[in-house]
C-alpha cells in the first residue's frame, strides 16, 4: 500500500482544549497552505544556511579573524547599483518604538508619536502559541480599527485617528527557531516563516489598500546568503498571492559580527526590497562573544554598560554602516534607548533622559535617518535629537560619509577597551540573566529590569559573558577569579535575593527555579550553546 500523500496544508499541533481566542481566523485552511508552501520551498535551504553558520564559526575559531569578501569584491566596488525607493510611509524614520504585539502595546505602539512601530515577534516577544496567534491578531485588528483595551484598574485604550499612528514594521523569529506548533510533512515550520507568512498572508493586500506596504525587519542575518533566501521568499510571497513585485520592503538589522562584514552585499541581494540596515547592540556583542570565543584575552569583554556605541569597535560599526546605507541610498538606523521612566524618583528620569539625548544627539549628528527607544516618553527626547538635525528633510541619505574608512580588523579591535570585566558586572549578569528568563518563561518577552526595557538579546550577552569570562580566567576587581562555583555561588544569593523580595506566594508562583538552572546551564556548560532561546523553549508552555 502506498503512504498518504502529504497535507497540502500545515498541520496544528495544539491541544485544542487550550487553543487560543479566535485563532481560527488566524489558521484558515488557505493560510496553513500558503505556510506549507512557504515550508516545502525554503526550509531546506534554511537547514543548508544553518549548517554554513557552524563552518564559518568553525573557521572564525581556527583563524581567529574576520574579512571582508574577496569573491563579493565586485559587489562593493560597483559604485552605480541602489537599493529601490523608500515608500512614503517609510521615507520619514526619525523615531521608532519597538516592542511586543500584545494587545495593550499594539494600541501604545501605533499612538506613541514615533514614524515606525517595531511589531517585534522576535527578542521582544516569549513565542508562547497564544502570543504567536494573538500577536497576529492584534495587527490585523489594529488594521481593521477594532482593537481596543481595558486594563485591570479600568484605564482605557483605543486608537488615535489613521493619519497619527506609526508606520508597523514587523520583526518574525530569526531562522534558528522552529515553531512546534505547525508542522509539515512531519517537521516543524520555522519560525521565521510561520510568522511571515501568516502576517503577509492576512495583510499585506489590506496594507496596500491602506497606502502602506507588509514590511519586515530582518533579525540575526549572518551573511548576504541568508539575505538572498528572505529575498527569493519575498518574490515567491508576492507571486504565490498576487501582491505586486516590490511591495515588501525589509530593513536588516546588522546584529552579527559576520553581517558587519557583508552591509553592502545584504544591501545588494535584498536591493529591489530593501529599505535600511539597523545597528543593534546586545546581539551584536553577544556575537561577538560567540564568535571569537575562544579567541583569548583580547576578545574579552568588560561589563556589557561599560560599553557603549563610542567604543571605538562599536564606532567602526556604526560609521560603516551609515556610509553603507547612504551609498547605496537606503536608511541607516540607529540603536536603541532602553530606560524605561520612573514613577516614583524624576532625578533618575533626569539623568536618564541627558543620557538619551546625549545617545541620539550622537547618532543623528553621525548621519544615522533614525533610531529606536522602548517607551514612548523618550519618543520626544530622540525626535527633538534627529528633527535639530533633520528640520524639515525626512532624512540624510545625502550625507555619504565618505570620510569614513573602517579596516576590517578594526571592527573586532574589542581589545581597544581600556574597561575590564568587574565582579559587580557579573553579579549584574547573573541578575538580568535570571530575571529576564524567569519572565520569558512565563511568557513575557519585554521586560523591565532596573529601569531598563530588557529582552532576549539581554540575556544573551549576559550569559556569554559570564561564559567567556569564566572560560578566559578572568580575576574581577576585587581579586576573585571567574568560575563555575563562584558564578553559583552568585546565582545563589540572587535567587535567595529574590525569594525575600517576592515572598514565599510570589516566588512559587514563578519559575524562578527554572530560570535560575537555565541560566546556569548555559552560562556554565562546556559546550556553548548558539542560542539560550532554544532549550529555554523547551521549557516554555
Amino acid at each position: 500500500m502506498s503512504a498518504p500523500a502529504p497535507s497540502p496544508l500545515a498541520t496544528v499541533v495544539a491541544d485544542p482544549a487550550h487553543a487560543p481566542a479566535r485563532q481560527d481566523e488566524v489558521l484558515t485552511d488557505a493560510a496553513l497552505a500558503f505556510i506549507a508552501a512557504l515550508h516545502r520551498r525554503f526550509t531546506p535551504r534554511r537547514d543548508e544556511l544553518l549548517a554554513r553558520r557552524a563552518e564559518r564559526r568553525a573557521e572564525i575559531a581556527r583563524t581567529g579573524t574576520l574579512d571582508f569578501l574577496p569573491r563579493t569584491a565586485a559587489v562593493r566596488e560597483d559604485p552605480d547599483w541602489r537599493v529601490a525607493p523608500a515608500p512614503a510611509a517609510l521615507n520619514d524614520r526619525r523615531v521608532e518604538i519597538t516592542g511586543p504585539t500584545d494587545r495593550k502595546m499594539t494600541i501604545n505602539a501605533l499612538n506613541s508619536g514615533a514614524r515606525v512601530w517595531l511589531a517585534d515577534f522576535e527578542d521582544a516577544s516569549s513565542p508562547t502559541w497564544e502570543n504567536v496567534v494573538g500577536g497576529q491578531l492584534n495587527l490585523i485588528d489594529a488594521y481593521e480599527r477594532r482593537i481596543d483595551f481595558t486594563s485591570e484598574q479600568g484605564k482605557s485604550y483605543a486608537l488615535k485617528p489613521a493619519d497619527e499612528l506609526a508606520t508597523v514594521v514587523m520583526r518574525p523569529r530569526g531562522w534558528h527557531l522552529d515553531e512546534r506548533h505547525l508542522t509539515v510533512d512531519g517537521r516543524p515550520v520555522p519560525g521565521a516563516l510561520v510568522d511571515f507568512g501568516l502576517y503577509f498572508f492576512h495583510n499585506a493586500r489590506r496594507l496596500i489598500d491602506l497606502g502602506k506596504g507588509p514590511y519586515f525587519y530582518l533579525p540575526k542575518t549572518e551573511s548576504h546568503l541568508e539575505a538572498r533566501l528572505w529575498n527569493d521568499v519575498f518574490v515567491f510571497a508576492q507571486d504565490h498571492l498576487g501582491i505586486p513585485q516590490g511591495s515588501v520592503r525589509a530593513t536588516v538589522l546588522i546584529e552579527t559580527i559576520t553581517a558587519a562584514y557583508e552591509m553592502e552585499e545584504i544591501l545588494y541581494e535584498l536591493r529591489e526590497h530593501a529599505s535600511g540596515l539597523n545597528a543593534g547592540r546586545w546581539d551584536y556583542l553577544f556575537s561577538i562573544v560567540k564568535n571569537f570565543r575562544d579567541g583569548g584575552a583580547k576578545f574579552v569583554l568588560p561589563d556589557r554598560n561599560a560599553v557603549t556605541m563610542t567604543a571605538p569597535f562599536m564606532r567602526a560599526y556604526t560609521e560603516l554602516l551609515v556610509r553603507t546605507c547612504h551609498k547605496r541610498g537606503a536608511h541607516a538606523i540607529g540603536g536603541m534607548a532602553a530606560f524605561i521612566p520612573s514613577r516614583k524618583d524624576p532625578e533618575v528620569n533626569e539623568v536618564a533622559f541627558q543620557k538619551v539625548k546625549a545617545d541620539k544627539d550622537r547618532e543623528a549628528n553621525d548621519g544615522f535617518d533614525g533610531s529606536w527607544v522602548a517607551h514612548p516618553d523618550l519618543v520626544p527626547v530622540a525626535r527633538a535629537s534627529f528633527d535639530a538635525v533633520l528640520g524639515d528633510r525626512p532624512h540624510q541619505k545625502d550625507r555619504l560619509r565618505e570620510d569614513v574608512h573602517v579596516r576590517a580588523e578594526e571592527l573586532i579591535a574589542v581589545d581597544s577597551l581600556e574597561a575590564k570585566p568587574t565582579y559587580e558586572g557579573l553579579r549584574n549578569a547573573v541578575q538580568v540573566g535570571t530575571r529576564y528568563i524567569e519572565a520569558w518563561l512565563r511568557g513575557l518577552g519585554a521586560v523591565a529590569i532596573f529601569n531598563l526595557m530588557e529582552d532576549a538579546a539581554t540575556a544573551e550577552i549576559s550569559r556569554s559573558q559570564i561564559w567567556q569570562w569564566i572560560n578566559a580566567g578572568v580575576v574581577f576587581d576585587n581579586g576573585r577569579k571567574a568560575t563555575a562555583e563562584l558564578v553559583r555561588e552568585v546565582a545563589a544569593e540572587e535567587l535567595a535575593a529574590v525569594r525575600a523580595e517576592t515572598g514565599p506566594d510570589g516566588f512559587a508562583a514563578g519559575r524562578w527555579e527554572e530560570a535560575h538552572d537555565l541560566l546556569l546551564k548555559v552560562a556554565l556548560d562546556e559546550d556553548y550553546a548558539d542560542f539560550l532561546t532554544l532549550p529555554a523553549y523547551e521549557l516554555l508552555g
